[in-house]
């Protein structure tokens, strides 16, 4: 059997007032159709064909730029006439061959469809029945109602605004996924009209089509609004944000993993935590994160594309981007850790600290007010408060290195490339532009003067 998946991601969302496609606005910090991909990629070696339309070249882009895109076929619907006429467009790829071929219709804007149900769905297709995903909610205002016949078997889908004030009472609706034998769809789809008051072509047209031929339709009704919940303005994808966040919350719960307020957490991307870890409130997790066993998150901290080491503390406030930190370290509060920052066990990162391309060996300190760019940090350094790194001459970045056992008194200034080797020590306020020998002391101070009868200057009156 093969599967041909088709995805439905030619609307613009005109409700979104955005100039963004509405498929590639965001949900857990990746576009809802990267969700949809995802879903239907998990499935048995489906072929995957995506109909797009506005924002095409955009939405191709987006993915192209993924690495871990998996193969999409693209179809082009310049003109949006409705879904019949979408899945028309993906046609021609799919592989109609076979009497067992499935075809399965999802849509971009519907990001929190799980394969599980997708599994179970398939289940109940075949090459004389059509599987239908089915919604049975008290609230089904503005959504197309099953119609079914005095045996409970499925008939018909209704559009709202075609529907009968009695149909309109049917509260099981249609979520629009459905599994259709490949080789009869490009019949159906032949015989699709748009005599109906949108004057668009319906997929779900196809369900009374099937009937009438003596196929059976098989409808899975699920409960779970959420799961099935289209995103046609920022209020829905907002409240979908939310589902899922608590959903990732929980799952984290589950293993142990201690919250301090489930509901002021975002994750966007994957998180993977070890035993007895705390995350307080307001933190947010971006990319790839790894934290070790008995981590500590405060709250109000930004962490993307970071692994942290066991017993690693990150303080109230911390911003951390692409670093990687070891055991029992101490970030913060209020540091920030940019790409390429490597800070090794029991290291101490303090308050208003920012990194970049740094590593620190074992037990180095920064406790206060430094900016540590470029550098070659040995083990067991102290950097003093309101040290810099000058790494930049305007044109190119230059290295520092520091070696084992230095000292930087405050409020110094390391000009690169420049070398402080073991145990040297540098005078508070100096300026080092050459290499400092090992247990030297350099001082980098300007002779001071004391100027007397020195008035400071004053304003002129007004």
């Amino acid at each position: 059997m093969t599967l041909d998946v088709v995805i439905l991601a030619a609307g613009k969302g005109t409700r979104m007032y955005s100039q963004k496609p509405k498929v590639l606005h965001e949900i857990g910090g990746q576009a809802m159709l990267a969700h949809v991909i995802a879903a239907a990629a998990a499935l048995d070696n489906p072929a995957l064909h995506v109909v797009i339309g506005y924002g095409a070249d955009a939405i191709k882009q987006h993915f192209t730029a993924q690495s871990d895109t998996p193969a999409l076929h693209w179809a082009l619907q310049e003109q949006q006439l409705g879904t019949g006429h979408a899945v028309q467009q993906a046609l021609p790829g799919i592989d109609t061959s076979q009497t067992d071929n499935l075809t399965l219709v999802l849509y971009g804007d519907v990001p929190l469809i799980k394969t599980a149900t997708l599994k179970e769905l398939l289940q109940n297709a075949h090459a004389s029945s059509i599987a239908l995903l089915t919604l049975e909610t008290p609230t089904p205002a503005g959504l197309g109602r099953i119609i079914r016949d005095a045996d409970g078997k499925v008939r018909a889908i209704v559009e709202e605004k075609d529907a009968s004030e009695d149909e309109r009472a049917i509260t099981e609706i249609n979520s629009g996924i459905m599994a259709i034998p490949s080789a009869r769809l490009a019949h159906w789809l032949g015989r699709l009209g748009n005599n109906n008051k949108q004057g668009e072509y319906y997929l779900t047209d196809i369900i009374a089509m099937a009937c009438a031929d003596g196929c059976e339709v098989t409808p899975l009704v699920s409960t779970d609004a959420m799961e099935l919940q289209g995103v046609n303005d920022k209020s829905q994808l907002a409240s979908l944000e939310r589902h899922y966040q608590m959903n990732r919350a929980q799952e984290l719960l589950k293993t142990g993993v201690t919250l301090r307020d489930p509901a002021r957490l975002d994750i966007r991307g994957e998180l993977t935590c070890g035993v007895d870890v705390v995350i307080d409130a307001n933190v947010i997790f971006e990319g790839k994160v790894v934290l070790g066993n008995d981590v500590q998150i405060e709250a109000n901290t930004v962490i993307r594309n970071a692994v942290i080491g066991n017993k690693a503390k990150i303080l109230f406030g911390s911003n951390i981007d692409g670093a990687e930190i070891g055991a029992g370290a101490s970030v913060g509060p209020y540091a920030r850790l940019r790409p390429g920052t490597v800070l090794k066990d029991d290291v101490k990162i303090g308050n208003f600290v920012e990194t970049k391309n740094a590593v620190l060996g074992k037990g180095s300190k920064a406790s206060h007010l430094a900016y540590l760019g470029d550098a070659q940090i040995g083990e067991g350094v102290n950097i003093g408060a309101g040290t810099i790194i000058c790494n930049y001459d305007g044109v190119n970045k230059h290295k520092t290195f520091i070696g084992n056992n230095v000292f930087v008194g405050s409020n110094s200034v390391l000009i690169a490339p420049v070398t402080l080797a073991e145990n040297a020590f540098i005078a508070a306020g100096s300026a080092i532009n050459t290499d400092v020998p090992e247990s030297n002391l350099a001082v980098g101070r300007g002779k001071q003067r004391n100027i007397a009868g020195w008035k400071r200057p004053v304003k002129p009156a007004k």
